[in-house]
């Protein structure tokens, strides 16, 4: 397929084309960058959440590490003026568009079903607290991490358990002796777990919708540049 002569083709789409690339790939960082730090902080309470929430930064993170292959036809395409590569680029990026749309609305939906599903999990997990040492683990570094005691506050334990666990209560520094964390201490963390790390889940699902569907407006800008150039890397082709 012969290159076609630059002014052929219009210059300002060409290098609106190689400008776009440049963000496109700055996008699929941004997406890489969320979708790991956001898979992280949800792994770590895993107990608490369901495999909706660790799919959906997957997703980011697949769509992100696509977005480096896509710019290669991108850039390509535009510099070789090659209508098959910018058709290409542009086929893939309606493909991550959608891709991005879905993960975004699936963002959205995570938000909405947040408290069901964590007040459950907890509720399940509360039960092995004593009998299972992973499980305490993670209830423990909950409660020190969110400042919060129980389902929905201490008395979660009292009814289950008799007791509440030393997690519930700030650490006693300088204290000689035994220390207990009862309803009485000061130091009791009054706010119950669901809605301190529902709060912390619906945010980080709301950025997985911002970040998604955000990203996603900016890519039909992508779609409409590469378009309009292969249509007239075509009609360059027709009048030869």
């Amino acid at each position: 397929m012969a290159l076609l002569p630059l002014g052929l083709a219009p210059k300002t789409i060409k290098y609106l084309m190689f400008a776009f690339n440049l963000l496109f790939v700055i996008t699929g960082i941004i997406l890489l960058s969320i979708g790991v730090a956001i898979h992280q902080l949800f792994k770590q309470y895993e107990p608490f959440l369901d495999n909706n929430f660790s799919s959906v930064p997957s997703l980011l993170i697949a769509v992100g590490s696509i977005i480096f292959i896509i710019a290669f036809f991108g850039c390509c395409g535009a510099g070789r003026e090659s209508y098959c590569m910018i058709v290409t680029f542009c086929t893939l990026l309606i493909a991550v568009f959608v891709l991005e749309i879905i993960g975004g609305t699936m963002g959205y939906v995570m938000r909405e079903n947040v408290t069901s599903v964590v007040k459950g999990k907890m509720l399940n997990t509360m039960a092995g607290y004593n009998s299972t040492k992973d499980i305490q683990l993670i209830w423990d570094d909950l409660q020190q991490d969110f400042d919060c005691c129980g389902t929905t506050n201490a008395t979660d334990w009292i009814n289950r358990y008799s007791g509440i666990p030393m997690s519930c209560c700030d650490r006693a520094v300088g204290t000689i002796g035994s220390t207990n964390c009862t309803l009485e201490s000061p130091t009791l963390h009054s706010m119950g777990c669901l809605d301190a790390f529902a709060h912390f889940a619906e945010k980080h699902a709301g950025k997985i919708a911002g970040v998604g569907i955000g990203l996603g407006v900016i890519q039909l800008l992508g779609i409409f540049l590469s378009s309009y150039l292969a249509k007239s890397i075509k009609n360059c082709y027709q009048t030869m």
